[in-house]
Parts: C-alpha cells; structure tokens; sequence
C-alpha cells in the first residue's frame, strides 16, 4: 500500500513536469489508470480546546460559536462546563456568582484576551458582554499560569475574543420573554498593503425582568392578613449599551500587532431585591458609565531572536450611582406602606455617587532559551480609586480610598521526549497597598482597625506537569500556594447593596490538581474522549459573602479555615460532526476547619458544610446535526440540555433544627433550541426555550428563577 501511495505522487509530479513541456499526459494516465488506484486519505487535527485541555493545568475550554447563533448569555454557556456553577439572583442583567471546584466569587479572576475583564467597566460581566465577539474560553481550575499575572484562588476565567484575519461583519438581534431583546453588531476592516485595521463593535441589552414569582407574601384586599399569590416581577429593568472602537496594524516589521482602543458603558439597573427575596425594593436604582482607553502591542523577536514581547496599558474612568431615597416597604403587588428608613440599606436616605478609576499595566517577556525551554517574565499593576460623596446625605465625608496591588511572576516552561512531559514551574511576588479614607459606620466596616495606609508583600509558587502515555491516556496534575488579594467589591463594597469591610485580610491557600484524561477514536467517525480532575483547597483567611437578615445587605468577611475537596469529570462523544452527546459531574466538599471561635470557645460549625454552596451538581447535553435540509449548503441543529443540583442549606448546618433549616431544593432544568443555517452558515435563525417544564427553581441565596421562556435569535455573518 505504502508503495501504491509513493507510485502515485510520482506519477502526479512526472504529469506537471511534462505539461509544463506542452507534452499530452493522456497516454501515461490512460495506461496506467487500470493499474493505479489513488486512496483517500482522511488527516484529522486536534482543535485549540482540545489542545488547551491537554496542557500541563487543570483547564477546560469551550468553544463559543454554537453559543454565538442564540441568544444565550457566556454565563449560560460557561454554566454547562465540568466544575462549573453560576447562580444569579435574578434574571437579565443580575449579580451572579461563579464557582470552579468549589471556590466562588472574587476568588475566580475574569480576563479578556489577558487582560482584567474589568477594565472594561464594573458593570461589563459575563452576563452582558457580547457573545458574537468571542471565539471560546478558557477555565483554569485552581492553578493558572503565570503569565496572567494574576492573583486568583480558586482559577480563572479568560475570555478570547475573534482574531481572524479576513474581513467581516457580523450583525445579530433577537428578542424573548420577559421583555427581552438584544441587538450586536461587530466588524473587521483592514488593509493587506498598509497593514492598518478598524474593528468596531456595539452592543445593546434591554430586559424588564417581569417573570412570574410564585407563592410571595402579599396583603389582602383590606389589608386584614397576607395571603399567597403569583405575581410578575416588578421595577426591575434593565439596559446594558456598550461600544468600542480598536484600530491599529498587523504585521508590521516593528509589531505583529499595535492597537489603540476605546470603549464606553452605559448601564442602568432598577433594584429589586437585596440578598434576600422577603426585602422587596420598588425604587431604588444603580446607575454606571465608563469610559476605557487601551493600547497593546505584540512582537515576536523583540529586541533579539526568540524573545516574544506582550504589553498592554489601560485606563478606565468609572463612575456609579446608587438612588436610595425612599422611606418604603414595598410587597410583591407593587403596593407599599410608608417606613422610617431606606430601601437597601435600611438607615437613612442616601444619593451616593462613586469614582472608580481603574489602572491597568502589563507586561509579558517569553524567551525560548532552547528548542522546548522559555523562560517567561510578568508585571501587573492593577490600581482602583474609590472616590465617594453623597448628594443627599450632609453628614456623609467624602472619601478618597485607593487600592493597588503589584505582581511579579517568573516561569520556566519545558517539553520534553517528544512533546510527550510538559512540565511548568512558577513564583509570585503578591503586594498589596491599601489607602482608606473613608469612614462611614467604621465598627460594621473595619475602619476604626486599620491604618490610614499599608503595603504588604506575600509570595507565592506553584508548578504543573502533563505525561502522554498514549491517545486514550494521559495523566497531568499540579500545585500552587496561593494568594488572594481581596477586590475593591469585598473591601470597599458596591455602593448599595455590599458594606465595605477594610479590615479584609487575603486568602492564603494550598492548591491541588490530579487528572487523566484521554481520546479514542472508535472507527466510522466515531470519537469518545473523556476527563477527570481530582482536587483539594486549603485555605486560610477564606472569604465568604454573608448577609444581614434585618437589613438584606451583604457583607464579606474572613473563615480562620476552609477545606475543600472533590472531583469533577466529563465524557463526550461525537459521531461524524452530526451526533454529539456530553455529560458531565461535578461534588466538592467544602468545610469549616476553625475548632474554635476567637473567644477560645469551640465553634458549633466546626466541620460544618459551607452554606449557601451547591456541592453536587450534573449536566448532560445532547445535538444532532441535519445537512442540506431545504436549502443546499444549510443545516439545522437540534439542541437539549439538562442540569441537576443537589439541595442545599442557606445557613450553617449547626444552626437551628433540622425541620426549620432553611435549604435549596433540588433543581431540576431543562432547555431546548432550534437552529437553522443557510448559504455557508452566513445566515442563521435559532429558537430557544428555556426551563422547558416552567419548575419553579431557585438560585443564588434562594432567590427564584425565571420560568419558561421562548428566545428567537437572527444572525448575519459575511466574509
């Protein structure tokens, strides 16, 4: 066979020579077509995610373009992964909180393209940033790289954005239940001869949030009793705008990339519940701009052969206010009674305005000492301002509080036998500087404890190793002790419903990864791969968000020790690109490891669970892909998801007794969605409906889900 092969490919080269002679070839092909028969041959190639995956981290990749033809979220999307859980409170445009194997919250970092996510403006998340713009993303679980500069605990989420080369716009709309409507457009224009690219985006996001809440509390008609009703949801709009202009040059002899960009925010967001669903809000609201201005540049032999340059510089003016003004409680009908003291944080009436200026400076050098060896340096300069004043409050200072935090990571990466060991080896030097200036209620706040300001430097190490034992097996674990500097939310709070707390100290921890994953290709087009990833956190000075039950604010304070442990693992298969089916599961353990209180007195949530925290939770998908269904080059994409959660208590397990323990049913969702491409996936519409069998579920701090709603989305995608 081998021989066959090698008589044709001289046959193919003999034929060119001898039409380049203006000689006929008929005569050779003709005797010979009997004797020589040309076999196909099929090369397969492993995709970015599939590649990321089999690093030396703990890392999951999904990719965003089915995601990009629906009106799906990134948060919804993210939510399916091995090791993953969002929960939100709320619909549209709600706060939301985000675990990887275990650990939530500001633990897990967001970037985009390297760069801090929030860079771009406080109130650009996940939930709102534009889905079309997006190629996949990454999920460092536990132990992330150095050359993300970064201080992340539990991992890291960063965000690749499209960088394709050719020219394009990409334009999509849809709108769905509960008022819903979404519009996005981006485009690429460049010029091969100059060099010089434009690439515009706008982004808009509208939502009234009015989803039906069942069994809430609500007066009679007399106002003699309550009684339970199911009522929509209201005052709880949203508006999310966003727009960015990035211009620069492409390959270039002075950079492979320089780019210049500017971008702006707007959103406005009415408040309808605190951390707790029994506070009902019906005036209050929070209103955010921001204005971004960037430059990066990229170049590969900067200053010398084999050294890769990478630096990035930003600027972000942010600005926020939080209306609170009304003396009212409200019910779920909308009607209310008139109090004695605000909405949200339930003292007196307040119009609080807050600067947030964001710097950002990074810096990446990547060396290749030797063919499998670099060396890699990073520098990141993350400063926030926080500048508050209130317009209503006369008794109110203002403040001027700024936090910065310096790090300096080394790495050394090295590919060994082949590409078979990958090892990866790192430190950290973490500083933290944090000036206050504020000191508003200073004994709920911390303020009376801290000084006026303070440097502290924290180091910190990790390594990670990967072994390709064959396709079906490979094994890859990795280490880090781990520092977390605490964020301007956790220390200087949000501005209406999170009290600061200044006294804060990092999280400290010990991060462990083992896994094995694999690929086996079955024949006929039929491919199973599988992974699994067994971890355990150890930390000190744990973080966690806890809520005032008088008041409905929030508050993050420190746990002296958290131990977390468990496993998550995911299996997919796929036939042909037309069948493709994956689930996946996901239990850690997360425990209260302080024996004893500061008073020196046992502590009864000694080994307790950590509340308010799912522990097992599983999610399964099927699609299945038609070909050439009505219109020639179509297809159409069946779709349908389901997620499992595990009950859970709101509360210490340790507290109260176990008939009047507050909890978080199990949940049961399912979703489905249509999606029909034509004219080369240039066109597209998709349906969706979520929460198929309209159950009424439950989410971050027991607050309801939206029920069954129907999404229709219309893209345009030309090249």
């Amino acid at each position: 066979m081998l021989f066959r092969r090698l008589l044709s490919i001289i046959l193919a080269l003999a034929s060119c020579c001898v039409c380049a002679r203006g000689q006929d070839t008929l005569g050779v092909w003709g005797m010979l077509k009997d004797t020589v028969t040309l076999e196909s041959a099929s090369v397969t190639a492993k995709s970015k995610e599939q590649r990321l995956r089999e690093g030396a981290y703990a890392v999951s990749a999904v990719g965003i373009k089915a995601q990009a033809a629906t009106l799906q979220s990134l948060t919804q999307a993210i939510d399916r992964t091995s090791g993953i859980r969002i929960r939100e409170e709320g619909g549209v445009g709600s706060d939301f909180d985000l675990s990887i194997n275990g650990m939530s919250g500001n633990s897990v970092r967001y970037f985009l393209d390297g760069m801090p996510l929030d860079a771009k403006g406080s109130g650009m998340t996940l939930s709102n940033l534009p889905v079309n713009i997006i190629e996949s993303v990454e999920i460092y679980k536990g132990v992330i790289p150095a050359s993300f500069g970064s201080d992340a605990l539990g991992g890291a989420i960063n965000i690749i954005t499209n960088r394709q080369s050719r020219n394009y716009i990409d334009f999509s709309c849809g709108a769905g239940s509960f008022h819903t409507y979404k519009a996005d457009f981006s485009a690429r224009y460049g010029s091969r001869k100059t060099g010089i690219v434009f690439k515009p985006v706008i982004s808009a996001n509208y939502s009234k949030n009015d989803y039906l809440m069942r069994g809430v509390k609500v007066r009679n008609e007399d106002h003699t009793a309550f009684v339970i009703k199911d009522l929509p949801r209201f005052h709880d709009d949203y508006l999310s705008l966003f727009a960015q202009m990035e211009a620069g040059v492409e390959n270039r002899s002075w950079a492979d990339a320089f780019f210049l960009s500017a971008s702006v925010s707007k959103i406005d967001k009415e408040l309808q519940t605190g951390a707790n669903q029994a506070n009902v809000i019906g005036m209050a609201e929070r209103h955010t701009r921001s204005l971004n201005l960037s430059a990066r540049y990229d170049k590969a032999g900067f200053l010398t052969e084999g050294l890769n340059a990478h630096f990035s510089a930003s600027h972000t003016w942010d600005n926020s206010q939080t209306i609170d003004t009304t003396y009212r409680r409200y019910y779920w009908d909308g009607t209310y009674i008139n109090g004695s003291y605000s909405e949200i944080r339930h003292r007196g009436k307040t119009l609080r305005l807050y600067e947030r200026p964001l710097t950002v400076l990074r810096g990446n050098l990547d060396y290749r000492l030797a063919e499998g060896h670099n060396l890699g340096l990073n520098y990141q300069l993350n400063r926030m301002g926080n500048r508050q004043e209130d317009l209503w409050d006369e008794d109110f200072g203002k403040t001027d509080d700024v936090l910065a935090k310096h790090i300096i990571a080394l790495s050394y990466e090295q590919s060994l036998m082949e590409g078979k060991l990958d090892n990866a080896f790192f430190v950290k030097d973490y500083i933290n500087h944090l000036k206050v200036g504020q000191n508003e209620l200073p004994s709920t706040t911390g303020a009376s404890e801290v000084k006026d300001s303070d440097t502290k430097n924290y180091l910190g190490y990790g390594m990670g190793s990967r072994y390709i034992f064959s396709e079906p097996l490979a094994v890859k674990g990795s280490y880090e002790h781990s520092v977390r500097l605490p964020i301007s939310r956790e220390v200087l709070g949000n501005g209406s419903t999170v009290y600061p707390n200044v006294a804060l100290q990092p999280e400290i921890s010990d991060n462990f990864n083992l896994g094995f994953f694999g690929t086996v290709d079955l024949g006929g087009g039929h491919l199973l791969s599988y992974e699994t990833n067994g971890f355990m956190r150890l930390v000190d000075n744990y973080i966690q968000a806890t809520v005032m039950e008088t008041e409905g604010m929030m508050q993050y304070v420190n746990v002296a020790a958290v131990h977390i442990k468990g496993v998550d693992g995911e299996v997919r298969y796929d036939w042909a690109g037309k069948l493709h089916l994956a689930m996946n599961a996901s239990y850690d353990d997360s425990r209260d490891m302080r024996e004893f209180t500061q008073a020196g007195q046992p502590s009864i949530t000694y080994k307790n669970r950590t509340p308010n925290r799912p522990w097992t939770y599983c999610n399964a998908e099927a699609a299945y892909t038609f070909r050439n269904v009505g219109l020639k080059g179509s297809r159409l994409r069946l779709s349908c998801d389901y997620q499992w959660v595990h009950w859970f208590y709101l509360t210490w397990a340790a507290y109260g007794s176990a008939s009047s323990k507050s909890k978080v049913p199990t949940q049961h969702i399912t979703n489905a969605s249509i999606l029909y491409a034509w004219a080369q996936n240039r066109y597209n519409v998709s349906l969706e409906c979520t929460n198929l069998f309209n159950v009424l579920a439950y989410d971050n701090y027991m607050l309801q889900k939206p029920g069954r709603g129907f999404y229709l989305k219309f893209r345009m995608f030309l090249q």
